[in-house]
């Protein structure tokens, strides 16, 4: 029985784990992920979704504050792994880490690489108006997600995904298509495809201070960051002092009108905001220390909302 380390953090990479534990064939010998963390505003330690996943399996868990010491290269090493199974682990692997596995380190990954390479690939796409995105499971290397490709399978990105809905369907397809993809690996019966690096993209890690919507922006850009936003860092404006976060949306590039970005316009289509191009039509917000609401749900009673200029 081929003996794997799995190396992974958040919900993205469970389905994953799961599929290889109900496959029943490989002996997983440890689960490798982040530390806990502080978490929710009383800022407790949480674990990551894996730990959690691996527990409930039984599964032993290491949760090393890196992979660089030479102790943890050692102990990793000593676990004599076929192959190491990474899926949005959070950390770089070293060259010593990637050379301990006779059969490399296999990497799950969301997107169509050799676009999105990087930390938020999902969010990315939605931001870029991709039509489409997917799956890859690559072959580690030094290099930030550089190595050649083992397997792809594409995913149509529907008008209405955030990168929340985005990401359950994406773990779902990783996890079929790492199962369809390891034991023809093992078996030797993969010749892995070098990527071309002329066609790269890159993406960085989202800043929580991007949230905040710029209505001086055209419409189709702000309906995409509300989209990539949810369920973080969450896009929002502020009004009358408050924070509203705007949940879900449409635009509407067709409006044309007088008002200035930001100015809160009844349209036939419904309750909007004027952009730089165009209008953002507002279906579900939520204000600061209340619960979410459709937008008709949350003009009752609020009569002043519109006319009013969000983000002043």
């Amino acid at each position: 029985m081929e003996r794997i380390v799995f190396m992974g953090t958040p919900s993205f990479a469970v389905p994953a784990l799961e599929a290889l534990v109900a496959q029943g064939s490989y002996e997983l010998v440890c689960v490798v992920t982040q530390p806990d963390r502080p978490a929710g505003r009383g800022r407790r330690l949480a674990a990551p979704a894996v730990k959690e996943a691996a527990l409930a399996h039984g599964l032993p868990v290491w949760q090393p504050r890196t992979l660089r010491d030479p102790e943890a290269v050692e102990k990793l090493r000593a676990l004599s792994p076929t192959v190491i199974v990474v899926a949005a682990f959070g950390q770089i692997l070293s060259p010593d880490v990637l050379a301990i596995p006779s059969r490399g380190c296999l990497n799950v990954h969301a997107s169509l690489l050799p676009r999105w390479r990087g930390a938020a690939p999902i969010p990315a796409a939605i931001l870029a108006g991709d039509e489409e995105t997917g799956v890859t499971i690559m072959l580690l290397d030094e290099g930030m997600d550089t190595g050649p490709i083992l397997a792809q399978v594409s995913l149509p990105i529907r008008p209405e995904d955030t990168t929340g809905s985005l990401t359950e369907r994406l773990a779902t397809l990783g996890a079929d298509l790492l199962i369809a993809t390891l034991p023809r690996w093992l078996a030797g019966e993969i010749q892995p495809r070098p990527q071309d690096h002329s066609q790269a993209t890159m993406c960085r890690p989202l800043r929580k201070e991007e949230g905040r919507l710029d209505w001086s922006r055209p419409a189709i850009e702000l309906e995409r960051r509300v989209r990539a936003y949810n369920p973080w860092p969450g896009a929002y404006t502020t009004w009358r002092g408050q924070r509203l976060k705007v949940l879900r949306a449409a635009s509407l590039m067709d409006w044309h009108g007088p008002q200035p970005p930001g100015q809160v316009i009844a349209l036939p289509e419904g309750t909007a905001v004027a952009t730089g191009k165009g209008a953002l039509l507002l279906l579900e917000v939520q204000l600061a220390g209340r619960r979410a609401m459709n937008i008709s749900d949350f003009l009752r009673g609020r009569h002043g909302f519109v006319g009013s200029r969000l983000g002043f």
